[in-house]
């Protein structure tokens, strides 16, 4: 298991734009990949899980992933989150 924590910067938090860039990614990956906010978990593969989570500035996350290719998984994610300035 992989597991990474971010915090999120931008005013507007996970909205619709970077929550489905980061459906985007984990769908290429077999992993299971999640991401969490407190004790509330979405799929990253579940733009609607995701969006419900309701992340915002200062926000603290955690991404996970569980499965053949979760290191490459958590990475991109990481990657993409700083690409969008989240």
């Amino acid at each position: 298991m992989e597991k990474i924590t971010y915090k999120i910067t931008d005013k507007n938090g996970i909205h619709a734009r970077p929550a489905g860039l980061i459906v985007q990614v984990a769908k290429k990956y077999k992993s299971v990949v999640s991401l969490s906010l407190g004790t509330k978990e979405a799929d990253c593969k579940k733009l609607f899980q995701l969006m419900q989570l309701g992340v915002k500035e200062g926000d603290e996350i955690t991404i996970t992933a569980n499965g053949e290719d979760e290191g490459e998984a958590v990475s991109e994610i990481k990657r993409t989150l700083c690409e969008v300035g989240l």
